[in-house]
């Protein structure tokens, strides 16, 4: 039986997910779209929606998706409508109505498996396998000085240089948990620069962690850019073009002498670890070393908060959240 399980692409911004996600899209039996902003956001409102077990429930979830401003839904071009009417009809859990708005984008290709792909998701991971239980992660890891020196570039990060090292090594470090503690079949790490250099031996390798036959034109994503990355994003222009080794390495002149220094300070082992080296800059200034310490530990105490509260919230929840669509998911379900 072919797989039907579903796949998230994850990895720090400016990884390179967004070419990993139109290889995917550009086999035939797979189909990643855009970037949405439902699944997460949905799964910390479940309370608003209510008990899913009542119809006119699932009907409120479906119009979240399909009309609230912040989830991206119009960029997958479905028929709203039709689409609510699929999730009343669906089994009642948050994951099945998610799952039947993924599954709808994928029919629309002729396609029989989704994905989805959100670079933050990396952090998410728990969560995502409670509303996908038999979800399959791809972990695509990028030299962490490509991707500050990529991110600083970019119109809507807000941060600064700190941030970005720091974000770099928490994708990182989720990823070693991750490898720890999901099976062996439902978490796969690759390169970007292994990617970009050999595409066909990687994607060949990808498709067998993922159970499906490696097809040639998944090297060539550029075909499906022009209907899976919406015009506005022009920081994905490079999509569009062949795939190319050019970026790799690229922070040699895009970041200051001071930004290596704090990169390859803050970040030495993990570089070194994913087989990068380094450069041999001088060490970062105390300032600039407690200016990573002091991001990442805003950043781990108020992502710890949210955890802790949400671990509460798992005891009063109105009904179930696992989807109940793919082989796999049901299969679990016939044997409770």
């Amino acid at each position: 039986m072919q797989s039907d399980r579903p796949i998230f692409v994850i990895g720090c911004p400016r990884s390179g997910t967004t070419m990993l996600q139109l290889m995917l899209h550009s086999h035939p039996r797979i189909a990643v779209p855009p970037e949405t902003r439902f699944v997460v956001p949905g799964y910390y409102r479940r309370f608003s929606f209510g008990d899913l077990r009542e119809e006119r429930n699932r009907r409120r979830v479906g119009r979240w998706i399909v009309s609230d401003k912040d989830t991206k839904f119009k960029e997958l071009k479905l028929d709203g409508d039709r689409l609510i009417d699929d999730i009343v009809a669906g089994p009642p859990t948050l994951g099945s109505a998610m799952g039947i708005t993924f599954r709808s984008y994928a029919e629309q290709y002729g396609k029989s498996r989704w994905g989805d792909k959100r670079p933050s998701y990396y952090h998410h991971v728990d969560l995502l396998t409670r509303l996908f239980p038999d979800a399959q992660f791809v972990h695509l890891i990028r030299d962490g000085r490509d991707c500050v020196a990529s991110l600083k570039e970019m119109p809507w990060y807000t941060k600064d240089v700190f941030h970005a090292a720091v974000n770099w090594s928490e994708a990182i470090d989720y990823g070693r948990r991750h490898a720890k503690k999901l099976p062996a079949d439902s978490y796969y790490e690759l390169r970007y620069e292994d990617l970009t250099a050999y595409p066909e031996t990687e994607l060949s390798k990808l498709c067998d962690f993922l159970g499906e036959d490696y097809d040639p034109a998944m090297t060539e994503p550029y075909h499906v850019a022009r209907v899976a990355i919406p015009q506005h994003k022009v920081w994905h222009s490079n999509t569009h073009g062949d795939v190319t080794t050019a970026r790799a390495g690229s922070w040699k002149a895009r970041l200051e002498p001071w930004e290596i220094s704090v990169c390859e300070t803050v970040l030495a082992d993990r570089l070194v670890a994913n087989g990068y080296e380094l450069s041999g800059a001088p060490k970062a200034s105390k300032t600039h070393v407690q200016a990573c310490e002091k991001a990442a530990s805003k950043r781990r105490w108020a992502r710890r908060r949210k955890e802790i509260r949400d671990r509460l919230n798992r005891f009063r929840e109105p009904s179930p959240v696992a989807a109940r669509l793919t082989s796999r998911q049901l299969g679990e379900l016939a044997k409770v």
